[in-house]
């Protein structure tokens, strides 16, 4: 069952957008949950539909991508944000 990422936690030295994301997170069932970057990436990798955004009404899968050499999460374009995932508040 797909996940809906609500909030994420960027690394300290996040001026890369290619690093930036330290862990992904969310509300289920009323418990949160967070997950760092490394396992998520597993997660996608196990099954693509893992997790998503909605952001302004809209939906996007959140995917894996590689940029030098290095996996990271970013969500598929949806022609309407960047990254729906960068655009998600701080997890508490």
């Amino acid at each position: 069952m797909s996940k809906q990422v609500k909030c994420i936690n960027k690394r300290p030295n996040h001026y890369d957008r290619h690093h930036r994301i330290q862990a992904i997170g969310g509300v289920e069932n009323g418990v949160r949950w967070k997950r760092s970057e490394d396992d998520a990436i597993k997660d996608v990798k196990r099954d693509r539909q893992a997790y998503y955004t909605h952001v302004n009404g809209k939906s996007a899968w959140v995917i894996v991508a590689t940029h030098n050499g290095h996996e990271y999460l970013k969500t598929e374009a949806d022609n309407y944000q960047v990254d729906n995932l960068l655009a998600l508040p701080e997890c508490p």
